[in-house]
């Protein structure tokens, strides 16, 4: 579905705040990623407004879109943001955040990632399991520094989502068994280099009733209380992400203001800053991913709408067969709908963007706009098929900005390097960019480097 308030027909053609959708696609080409700056901040000032009075810290999940220019109105806003990769971190910190500002997550840190972290000086860390917590302990202790950490619980809540994006019950690869948390932060609390001072929980993406995670909170918060009743210091409650947004029409999804209502009741009278890490509740809603018709098809009895956009720009409906409304950049006319396939030009039966769709007609070099796809959208991006991957753009009023060139052929070759004369062998040494290749036969390592280069 669109933000109403930020896309909408201006003299009919499809328009993002100001901007038409047909003018960008002149400049910038199909396909394109299409965000609206005031959708974002309206959406993250109404998660400020719903918690004024509230010590809290709203973390946008950078997984969910990180384009710098995305990241960066969200710090002028005074965003804080969730990381899951070193990648992640550095983008954040490109963008303008300070690191005490970003708070680490996910199932899986390198060592190197862990570290860069702590030199960061990163707020804190959600650790998944004790071993990453003995890592991040040697780590800190190394570096003389003290790492705060939340110790990610599994509540057992069914958010009732999707399988792939439902992450709180036992038998997901996240976090630890809430049954088994106590003894966990008792543990921990004796390490050097680790203050457990935090609790996270996250069950979950496109929850669509709070309902779950209120449930999760009233755990959580149980939690608290029997770990401060130890003698354990808790200073603040993550809960992760997760809220929904609407992708049919017919849908509906719980409201920022009523989920935080229903979180203020249940922290009343607790000494605990709350952590929210929004993702998709943010963006997906102010994004639109703008694509060209290159035919239309009939094959056995059905129409195919083939568009130059592809699984490889928007994967959510191949992966999770998931709905996005697609409408006509130019106002439909009214009258008689057809039922096509909306479908790509990559080599693969899933690449298609809809199935038995009913749509106004169109004909070879019309402009779609795939809504709701701010979200989980470019960021999911590949180069399968050797496609370059699109550009995306952000709209501020009538101002149109591209925040990231489309990728050119030359980029898909970046990096690579063609079979060679080896050279000089020498010691190898991971860091040097002269190597061309190395031998590695019974446990012995050869070098091999550019000509010129030993």
């Amino acid at each position: 579905m669109l933000k109403q308030d930020e896309f909408s027909y201006r003299r009919g053609v499809l328009a993002c705040e100001k901007a038409n959708l047909s003018g960008i696609a002149e400049i910038h080409g199909t396909p394109a990623y299409i965000y609206s700056r005031r959708a974002i901040v309206s959406r993250f000032r109404e998660y400020e407004d719903a918690l004024a009075g509230l010590p809290h810290h709203i973390c946008f999940s950078v997984k969910a879109n990180s384009n710098l220019a995305v990241l960066r109105a969200l710090a002028s806003e005074g965003a804080w943001f969730d990381i899951v990769s070193g990648g992640e971190l550095y983008r954040v910190l490109s963008a303008g955040s300070p690191a005490g500002c970003v708070v680490f997550s996910g199932v899986g840190k390198t060592e190197a990632e862990i570290r860069f972290a702590l030199e960061q000086g990163i707020h804190s860390f959600n650790c998944e399991s004790e071993a990453e917590i003995e890592t991040i302990s040697r780590i800190a202790s190394s570096l003389g520094r003290d790492a705060s950490i939340a110790i990610r619980v599994n509540p057992d809540v069914d958010p009732a989502t999707h399988p792939y994006i439902s992450t709180g019950l036992r038998e997901h690869k996240f976090g630890i068994d809430i049954a088994c948390a106590e003894a966990v932060y008792h543990r921990a609390s004796q390490l050097p280099g680790v203050v457990p001072e935090g609790v996270s929980c996250h069950i979950g993406s496109q929850i669509l009733d709070a309902g779950p995670l209120l449930e999760t909170a009233e755990k959580a918060i149980a939690l608290i209380e029997r770990l401060c009743a130890r003698g354990l210091r808790m200073r603040y409650l993550d809960l992760g992400g997760g809220l929904g947004v609407p992708y049919r029409p017919a849908q509906s999804a719980a409201s920022i203001p009523a989920f935080i209502q229903g979180l203020r009741e249940k922290l009343s009278g607790l000494d605990l800053a709350l952590m929210l890490e929004p993702g998709r509740s943010i963006v997906a809603e102010a994004g639109v991913l703008l694509t060209r018709v290159l035919l239309v098809k009939q094959n056995g009895g059905k129409t195919f709408v083939i568009v130059d956009a592809a699984m490889n720009d928007l994967i959510r409906p191949a992966l999770y067969r998931a709905h996005h409304e697609i409408i006509p950049v130019k106002e439909p006319a009214g009258g008689e709908l057809m039922e096509a396939d909306i479908a790509g030009p990559i080599c693969e039966t899933g690449d298609f963007f809809a199935r038995h769709r009913q749509m106004p007609h169109v004909t070879a070099g019309d402009l779609l706009a795939i809504c709701t796809a701010g979200a989980y959208g470019f960021v999911s991006a590949s180069n399968y098929n050797s496609r370059p991957r699109p550009c995306e753009v952000l709209v501020e009023e009538a101002r149109v900005l591209l925040v990231r060139k489309r990728e050119t052929y030359e980029d898909l070759i970046r990096g690579e390097s063609l079979d060679r004369d080896p050279g000089a062998k020498q010691r190898f040494d991971p860091s040097n960019p002269n190597i061309v290749h190395t031998d590695l036969e019974d446990d012995r390592l050869t070098c091999h480097f550019r000509p010129g280069s030993a």
